[in-house]
Parts: C-alpha cells; sequence; structure tokens
C-alpha cells in the first residue's frame, strides 16, 4: 500500500467518526515525515501547557524565579467542574512553582497553569517560543479564558447545546463566536508546529538543555493517558505527552522512544462534528490513526 492510500483510508475513517484532523509523526533522528494535513490551525487547549512550562523554567535558569518560591492559591476560580487539581480543593494552599509545574502538566490542572500565566504571561511565552525558534504556535490568553465559555455548572441537556454551539458556528475561514474557539483570538498551532517544539525539546536546539531535560521529565510524568498513549505505552517505549480538551476539540502530543534508539514526535489534533462530550471510540480512533501512521513511517 502506497503512504497516499493509508492516509485517504484513515482520513476516511476519521470522517465515518465524525472527526476531523491534523496528524503529524517524525523520526526524530531523520526529520522524515508521514501526516494528514498537518498545517492546518486548532486552538490547542491545555497542550499550550507545554510553551508555558518551558517559558516558566527559563526564566528560572535565569534567575527570574525560583523554583522553590511558594504560591498562596485560593480554589473557586469558576472551573470546579471540569478541571481536576486545585480548583477542587476546599481550602487555600500554598505551593511551590517547581510543583505547580509538575500539576500542570501531569494533571493537567488549570488552576496550576494559571498560578504560572500570573507568573510568565502569555506574550512571555510567545517570547520564549520566538527567541527557540519556534513559528506557528501563538500564545494569547491564560487557561481561565477557556472554562469561561466551556461546561461549568450545566446539566447534561446544557452540556449537548454547548457541544452542539461549538460543532455548528466555525466559519470556513476559522472564525468561531466563541472566543477560544477563534483562530485569530485562541492559543493556536498546527501539527507541524507541535511537532517542532517536541523536537526541539528532544534534539539540540536553541532550548537550553536544562530546561529541555526537565521539560521532558515532566512530560514523562503525564497522567492523562486515554488518546495516543494506550498505542504506544509498552514495556519496550517510554513515552512522554500532553493532551487538551475543549468542547469538541480533542488533542495529544508526545515523543515515543523506543528500545532500539529511534524516537518519533507524534501529534494528534482533531475536531468532532458530534455533540458529545464523552467519545471513547473518537479517542481510540486518534491513536489508531497515529499509530498506523507510526508504523509506516518506521517501516521505511
Amino acid at each position: 500500500m502506497h503512504d497516499r492510500d493509508l492516509i485517504d483510508g484513515l482520513r476516511d475513517r476519521l470522517a465515518a467518526a465524525g472527526l476531523s484532523g491534523s496528524f503529524l509523526v517524525r523520526n526524530l533522528a531523520t526529520g522524515e515525515e508521514i501526516g494528514i494535513e498537518p498545517d492546518r490551525a486548532y486552538p490547542i487547549a491545555s497542550v499550550v501547557k507545554v510553551p508555558l512550562a518551558i517559558a516558566v523554567l527559563e526564566a528560572i535558569r535565569v534567575g527570574r524565579l525560583d523554583g522553590a518560591t511558594a504560591l498562596e492559591i485560593i480554589p473557586g476560580g469558576g472551573d470546579e467542574q471540569s478541571s481536576p487539581g486545585i480548583a477542587k480543593f476546599a481550602h487555600p494552599v500554598r505551593i511551590a512553582v517547581d510543583d505547580l509545574l509538575y500539576l500542570a502538566i501531569a494533571i493537567s490542572d488549570n488552576a496550576a497553569a494559571d498560578a504560572l500565566f500570573d507568573l510568565v504571561p502569555p506574550a512571555e511565552v510567545d517570547r520564549v517560543l520566538a527567541d527557540a525558534g519556534i513559528s506557528g504556535i501563538a500564545v494569547r490568553h491564560p487557561m481561565r479564558d477557556l472554562y469561561a465559555v466551556a461546561i461549568d455548572g450545566l446539566n447534561q441537556a446544557g452540556v449537548q447545546v454547548a457541544h452542539a454551539i461549538a460543532v455548528g458556528a466555525r466559519t470556513p475561514g476559522g472564525g468561531h463566536p466563541v472566543a477560544q474557539l477563534d483562530l485569530t483570538r485562541a492559543n493556536t498551532g498546527t501539527a507541524r508546529a507541535i511537532a517542532d517544539l517536541l523536537a526541539a525539546l528532544w534534539t539540540p536546539s536553541a532550548i537550553h538543555p536544562e530546561v529541555a531535560a526537565r521539560t521532558r521529565a515532566l512530560l514523562r510524568n503525564a497522567l492523562v493517558q486515554r488518546r495516543l498513549g494506550p498505542d504506544f505505552i509498552s514495556d519496550s517505549t517510554t513515552w512522554a505527552s500532553k493532551s487538551g480538551t475543549l468542547l469538541n476539540l480533542r488533542h495529544d502530543a508526545g515523543v515515543v522512544e523506543h528500545e532500539d534508539g529511534e524516537a518519533y514526535a507524534v501529534v494528534a489534533l482533531t475536531e468532532s462534528a458530534v455533540p458529545a462530550a464523552a467519545q471513547p471510540a473518537a479517542e481510540a480512533l486518534m491513536g489508531h490513526v497515529a499509530r498506523s501512521l507510526h508504523d509506516r513511517l518506521r517501516e521505511r
């Protein structure tokens, strides 16, 4: 089967499941790639926490921040129902910057990420990416702007309405009445740009080696592995990743390292046309598509 036949077949399976997607798999040693619409931009939801972590770790490295500094965080920022972590706490807490980084990546804690965004604003994260030579990712707002439009406090019928609006309101040019789904106002990126970011963390780049190593360690500790993880986690591989979710958007991006030394960046950004919050079959299909592309590239 030629690559085009494989890609067309995978695209058909995605469409049958109500998914459109941007996928890219890259061999980090050779730069060889295979993908499906890898240059299509999407709002990236919690995947933005990866560049955030890089920017915070760079600020720690140069001495602008101290990772041991403890911040007082008061729960109740409006994200209690959708995000795990501090937002569900019953009492104020003091947490060190280093530990907020762990929470933001390992369990995708939005409150922890927002505490870090207060220290390193979106414009600074954008600058750190530019300094590292990473283009194609735009960081425009903190996480609290996401759950201002999401589904907190809604009953099941309200959740379905929210998803229906998310599915049906996008314009052909990527506009959307919901700012956090509008490509001109949201945190956005492409599969290729996110693969570039992962490559910069796993291979020599303008990102300082200490920052890259600490970010890789954080990504290896991620606990949310329901999308690509089941297709890449094994006794003979190491998988490090970050997922992102907002209404009908489901993303995952990571690096799989094989015991023979080969490593691949794997990125999946998807949008569902099905107005439902829980879609385990769609998430399993994301993993299947990514694994199929990975296996084809690894066979070369």
